[in-house]
């Protein structure tokens, strides 16, 4: 399943994703990540979620090189439970406009690897009309 959480820019999406993160990583038996834009904002997550910063990663520009980087991480590590995604659209070429297909091709890697993934967004739930809501849950 793929979860969103929405919301303007400032309204603290980032320690929410980070809250939650924390919380999943006490409560699954298998592995949490947690992919921002950048380093800022780490401090307050558990030490045994794997934190991946996409700046550190700039040949990632598009939604299927995205996509691709998501495979690889769980081809190489299997027991990946939860992923948890703060700031899309701040992340290679993610937009409005292509946010309900890059959703469709999360949602199709959870129904294939078992993965719940969890995406922040800065924009309103009017914003997202066209997301398929029959692969996401809004948490809020």
């Amino acid at each position: 399943m793929v979860y969103l959480l929405t919301g303007p820019k400032g309204s603290g999406k980032t320690q929410q994703m980070i809250e939650q993160a924390n919380k999943k990583s006490k409560e699954c038996n298998g592995n949490v990540v947690l992919i921002k834009k950048t380093h800022r904002d780490t401090a307050s997550v558990a030490f045994n979620i794997r934190t991946i910063c996409m700046d550190d990663y700039p040949a990632i520009k598009n939604i299927d090189g995205y996509i691709g980087f998501l495979y690889g991480m769980y081809s190489s590590n299997h027991d990946i439970e939860c992923v948890f995604i703060d700031g899309i659209l701040k992340h290679a070429d993610i937009s409005l406009e292509n946010v309900p297909a890059f959703i469709d091709r999360l949602n199709r890697i959870s129904k294939d690897c078992g993965i719940e993934f969890y995406v922040s967004i800065s924009a309103a739930k009017s914003d997202l009309a066209d997301v398929n809501p029959e692969h996401c849950k809004y948490l809020n």
